[in-house]
């Protein structure tokens, strides 16, 4: 399996490289060179498989031989034999048509593990296999952040530095991240929101000096390993409610558009997915566009779905290098013109093309509210603010009731307890091995939004041997 970039212009690469590398030479992001494709028979094959099973076939063609399949194998069944739940990512009926599949059964109670919690072992055994280290350099809006911390803490051949902007996140989610102590984990609070920190990661990668120099990687969904494992759950929700023999709709609460491109992978993959909602909260970029055709970039508005308070959504560039028939060179154009005028316009037979899967819907603030408190007095379930959405989205935007659709639980509902409590009456606790989080000391560094500033931070506290 090959891999090549979105702008056309880096070199490609095999999985391998695209571990390590992340973001692409030229700015862009990598995507597989052809889609493999499986077959009806064969996706019914994976029915009463058990998710790592299920994991370790579907990633398998896009890892190729840079990992041999037994220990592929076993790094896969290691990851999720630490999860919560036995089935790692279960399915609830809400009503006739409407499922929830939990997504925060791993270590830090959201759907990032799901992917980070491999692909931190991933670069333990490519950079081991190849005596080399790296700087991971990372931006999140909430959940990110923990997860790659959870997968990389205490990693020998990793330093890791994490921007979240500061005040921006639930605390926590902040906790979760500042309250690890160890010597190769750095979070930096950044004066801004998610975008001027993904803007500050984007642009050390750009400058090849600083990113050659302190072996600059990626955890963010920027790195297609990221999509590769997420693509996952998408297959087990399918295969379990029927596929291939029945097709299946998903409703994603989204902001940078990784979690639902996954979802777009798996349908190229060939799983029968009729419909993907995108939802959105006040920062409605992703709906505008799918109502329109068109990105107009707005300010960043703080809400109750932190995670999803974006407006320039990174993966995005994935669908619309498909969009535009892979053509690199018109995807490059695109992009740069969307970051000169904060505008960008795809034309309608582009548009429609995206609008035969996607359709986009927006909730704010109240109308969270309200569908945290629907779901609890529907069926007992507390769900997170970025859960509601996602709900609140299949709810309204359904095309055919005769497709169930399968809305995403992204996140535990006790990161975010405030504003459950606020909907239901109910504050939602902790589990028991993070009953203590509000106790634990924080450590974190408050930086303007100064690229050289951040720069800096980032090479001093490199250690030296990964400078090397």
């Amino acid at each position: 399996m090959k891999y090549v970039s979105t702008r056309g212009a880096a070199p490609a690469l095999d999985f391998e490289g695209v571990l390590l590398t992340g973001l692409a030479r030229d700015g862009g992001l990598y995507v597989p060179e052809r889609w493999p494709h499986w077959s009806a028979d064969e996706w019914r094959a994976m029915r009463g498989w058990s998710y790592a099973e299920t994991a370790a076939a579907v990633m398998r063609p896009f890892v190729g031989d840079a990992v041999p399949t037994a220990a592929f194998d076993a790094m896969v069944a290691e990851t999720y034999a630490g999860f919560d739940h036995a089935a790692v990512a279960p399915l609830k009926q809400l009503d006739e048509g409407l499922w929830l599949m939990e997504l925060f059964h791993g270590p830090t109670l959201a759907f990032k593990d799901y992917a980070l919690q491999l692909v931190g072992r991933l670069f333990d055994h490519v950079l081991a296999r190849r005596g080399q280290r790296v700087t991971i350099v990372g931006a999140t809006s909430g959940d990110t952040g923990s997860a790659a911390i959870e997968a990389c803490r205490d990693r020998a051949s990793i330093d890791i530095f994490i921007l979240h902007p500061a005040g921006r996140t639930s605390e926590v989610q902040r906790r979760q991240m500042t309250t690890v102590v160890s010597a190769n984990v750095h979070n930096i609070a950044l004066e801004g929101t998610f975008d001027d920190c993904q803007d500050a990661v984007k642009a050390m990668f750009n400058d090849a000096a600083f990113r050659d120099e302190l072996k600059l990687s990626a955890v963010n969904s920027i790195n297609w390993a990221r999509i590769m494992a997420q693509i996952v759950y998408y297959v087990t929700a399918a295969v379990a409610l029927g596929a291939p023999d029945r097709r299946i709709a998903f409703a994603v609460p989204t902001g940078n558009f990784g979690n639902v491109y996954a979802a777009y992978a798996a349908h190229r993959l060939g799983l029968p997915i009729a419909h993907l909602i995108v939802g959105s909260n006040r920062n409605d970029i992703l709906a505008r566009f799918f109502e329109s055709g068109t990105m107009d970039v707005a300010p960043v508005e703080p809400t109750l779905s932190p995670s999803m308070d974006i407006q320039v959504s990174s993966n995005f560039e994935r669908l619309l290098f498909e969009l535009y028939d892979r053509d690199g060179a018109a995807v490059a154009q695109a992009m740069t013109d969307f970051r000169d005028t904060g505008r960008l316009a795809v034309g309608d037979n582009r548009w429609g093309a995206a609008r035969e899967l996607f359709d986009g819907h927006r909730t704010d603030n109240a109308g969270t509210l309200a569908e945290i408190r629907a779901v609890h007095a529907a069926t007992g379930e507390l769900v997170d603010p970025h859960t509601a959405v996602g709900l609140a989205a299949a709810r309204d935007r359904r095309r055919d009731a005769t497709v169930p659709v399968v809305a995403l639980a992204c996140a535990h509902p006790a990161k975010f307890p405030d504003a459950v409590e606020d909907a239901t009456g109910v504050r939602p606790a902790l589990p028991p091995r993070l009953a203590d989080l509000y106790e634990r000391e924080e450590r974190l560094t408050l930086l303007p939004n100064d690229l050289a500033r951040v720069k800096a931070f980032v090479r001093e506290r490199v250690r030296p041997e990964s400078a090397a």
